[in-house]
């Protein structure tokens, strides 16, 4: 059978791949002249970036996790993780509530203090469930470390009020830290939280790309770039898409591209469902990549709470990840900015940001000196984060309601229009492919 897969971004790749090995006769249909979408690596002057945002290898899913180490073979480095929170000019353990010790004496009583009363409070039944993704901060962490942290940290990077944002997404991806932990935090006993991250893989050259080039290695001759699919239609024996000027037909269609790209290529389609994905939000971003003289630190990557420090709300260190990403005597440094449409930052021309970025960098002592700098890049990507609006939940639904019927198979981060992470897609595409295969 005949099976178009639109976008050739990590999921497009991996479907491809996977439905390859089980005998269908696959095409790929990309826009962009290149393969990857986020997972996609720059290199100029011997420095490579991950320029949609810095990406590593890892998962509790032991399945996916050996797939992505398996196929890059040697290709592969293991670090261990040092990831920290820039908080009042100190560096503090990563996650937050692990490194309470690190912190200014009344900052470590007021989380600690606030962290025991909402227990107690919440063991008496006081605490109202939480109905927003602020709420729950406050009911899971506390007053101190909401506020600290958590809060300022988590508006940085969705740039979205917590307020206005659904907590149907946070359980399971941020559990609620032992109380144990946080007492033996605060005074000092050292602890470990996000366990399964506390050692990563990264390729040696080529960056996170490596990964999508090595996947796609067996269908990379099934694999059309530069195809910018203008329209999709229905016909008796599946499906016509086009381009504009030229026509691929297919029996079976699967997208992984925004949903909000996809639903432009598709005619008759119901107001209410046009109006439900106009009405899904997300965020764009810019990583901007600097390259320096010397070494800078041993620094995996770090959180950077504070707004008055520049609007990155993260930065890595691509040459800690591997010796070859970086030219002999340099180091790296890449910032992400979140950003939407018609904001500051998307008013910012790409020098701009840079700037902005570089500075905040030197004020922090991240970088010492400009004189440091060698080389710098800015990529910008339209679709970055799914954020989690209150209406998600009933936007989302009456989306894939009608795809359900449409023919149209959904997958991936933002054509199923969830936050997965690297491994999330790929756990989404086995899946996909086991549930397609048990069905026939």
């Amino acid at each position: 059978m005949k099976t178009a897969i639109l976008g050739a971004g990590l999921t497009g790749i991996t479907l491809a791949r996977m439905l390859n090995e089980k005998g269908e006769d696959i095409t790929v249909l990309e826009k962009e002249k290149v393969t990857g979408g986020l997972c996609r690596s720059k290199t100029g002057e011997g420095f490579t970036f991950d320029i949609g945002g810095s990406h590593i290898i890892f998962s509790r899913d032991t399945e996916v996790n050996d797939f992505m180490c398996d196929v890059l073979g040697d290709n592969k480095n293991k670090r261990n993780r040092n990831t920290k929170i820039f908080f009042k000019g100190a560096y503090v353990k990563y996650p937050f509530e692990n490194g309470l010790y690190q912190l200014p004496p009344e900052d470590r009583f007021f989380c600690i203090n606030e962290f025991v009363k909402n227990l107690i409070a919440l063991e008496k039944g006081e605490l109202k469930d939480p109905e927003n993704f602020k709420e729950w901060i406050y009911h899971t962490f506390g007053k101190g470390i909401a506020e600290s942290y958590m809060v300022p940290y988590n508006e940085k990077i969705w740039n979205y009020p917590t307020e206005k944002m659904s907590h149907h997404w946070v359980d399971g991806r941020i559990p609620r830290p032992p109380v144990e932990d946080i007492i033996k935090s605060a005074i000092g006993i050292e602890t470990e939280g996000y366990t399964h991250q506390s050692v990563f893989t990264y390729p040696v050259t080529g960056g996170i790309e490596a990964l999508v080039h090595a996947i796609a290695e067996p269908v990379k001759d099934k694999i059309r770039t530069g195809f910018e699919i203008k329209s999709i239609k229905k016909t008796q024996d599946g499906f016509i898409i086009s381009n504009g000027s030229e026509e691929v037909a297919c029996e079976s269609c699967i997208s992984t591209i925004p949903v909000q790209a996809l639903i432009r290529c598709l005619d008759d389609v119901p107001d209410k469902v046009k109006n439900a994905v106009s009405a899904l939000k997300f965020n764009s971003i810019a990583c901007v990549g600097i390259g320096v003289k010397g070494k800078m630190n041993d620094i995996s990557w770090l959180y950077i709470p504070q707004k008055e420090l520049g609007r990155f709300n993260r930065i890595s260190f691509p040459s800690n990840y591997s010796t070859e990403v970086a030219p002999k005597g340099c180091s790296s440094v890449l910032a992400e900015v979140t950003f939407n449409d018609g904001d500051e930052v998307s008013k910012m021309t790409d020098g701009e940001i840079a700037e902005h970025c570089i500075d905040g960098l030197c004020q922090m002592g991240i970088i010492p000196s400009k004189d440091m700098i060698v080389y710098t890049t800015v990529e910008r990507f339209e679709y970055a984060y799914v954020v989690y609006d209150i209406d998600y939940l009933k936007n989302i639904k009456t989306v894939t309601d009608y795809f359900s019927t449409s023919g149209i198979d959904l997958v991936g981060r933002f054509s199923e229009f969830e936050y997965i992470n690297m491994d999330g897609c790929i756990r989404h595409v086995i899946d996909y492919v086991k549930n397609k295969y048990t069905a026939e």
